[in-house]
């Protein structure tokens, strides 16, 4: 038995979840995969996976063991990396989780010029405001808006971003301009709520200005849980946003959004990017991590407090 061969069969049908789609991006037959298992299970005289008919699932000692074959994978692949003629060039496949807004409007755009310049790097991105496990969902680093609470989590901060209030100018000729932020908590104004993943809740956010400061969440009649469809809601004048300015400026300049509240700051929104503590941070992870904190700083950053 290769023992390398088998544990990155294993981990590849623990990340599939089947031996048939694990076989499958090994580039090898089933039957292969299955006994390359089989033989490191009977080396280390511990079941690994539980098979049915219909689902493999990892065992307690299968999930443990995982762990610390993710890392020496990763160590092997960096090892290789740092004496080859590739070591300006990480290769393999990271597994990232970013809000849809950011992917969208951010990091797609930017992408490209990551992918040329390391092209045998495959990204495997699920763009969502959905909380994720990392763990669970087998992901190296999620980019989140917010504060990170999970205290298992080693959390960067890559930056922060910059907030204001914006409507539509439908919704504005049917409930009129608002000139105070406290009108939003009665008729005839009404918010599009966001709701947090992380809370389940819709968020509330701070605005302040000259020593006055206010806690808000609104009137709303649509509550969301994803970016995308926040803007789509305020843009079609269902009600009041507010938004990281990267995603309301084209909308702005294109007079489907009217920002409101001059003079008011809200506090900007922290921006992190998170990943488990004990997954080794190969090198093609590091220079994905680096490039994001590159293209946040694109970001429009907040006003500086006075």
């Amino acid at each position: 038995m290769d023992r390398f061969d088998a544990m990155q069969a294993f981990a590849r049908v623990v990340e599939a979840g089947s031996f048939t789609r694990a076989a499958e991006t090994l580039r090898l037959n089933k039957t292969s995969v299955t006994q390359l298992v089989q033989q490191l299970e009977a080396h280390l005289r511990v079941k690994l996976l539980h098979r049915t008919t219909r689902k493999v699932q990892v065992t307690a000692d299968g999930a443990a063991y995982y762990e610390r074959v993710l890392r020496l994978l990763a160590e092997l692949d960096d090892a290789e990396t740092s004496v080859s003629s590739a070591q300006a060039s990480p290769r393999g496949r990271i597994r990232v989780d970013v809000p849809s807004p950011l992917a969208r409007l951010v990091l797609m755009p930017a992408l490209p010029d990551f992918c040329a310049k390391y092209p045998d790097i495959q990204i495997d991105m699920g763009a969502s405001d959905r909380m994720v496990d990392l763990i669970e969902d087998k992901v190296d680093c999620v980019i989140r808006g917010g504060e990170i609470t999970n205290p298992s989590l080693v959390a960067r901060r890559v930056g922060d971003l910059s907030i204001g209030a914006y409507a539509a100018p439908a919704y504005l000729q049917r409930a009129g301009t608002p000139t105070h932020p406290r009108e939003l908590d009665s008729a005839p104004h009404r918010t599009v709520g966001y709701i947090s993943g992380r809370t389940g809740k819709v968020l509330r956010l701070t605005l302040r200005r000259d020593g006055e400061q206010l806690s808000l969440q609104g009137r709303h009649a649509l509550a969301v849980d994803d970016g995308n469809a926040y803007l789509a809601a305020g843009v079609a004048g269902l009600g009041l946003l507010w938004l990281p300015t990267y995603m309301a400026d084209a909308h702005a300049a294109r007079g489907e959004l009217v920002p409101l509240f001059d003079g008011w700051r809200f506090d900007p929104m922290p921006m992190y990017l998170a990943y488990p503590p004990n997954r080794y941070q190969s090198a093609k992870v590091r220079v994905f991590i680096d490039w994001v904190v590159e293209v946040v700083k694109t970001l429009p950053s907040p006003p500086a407090s006075g």
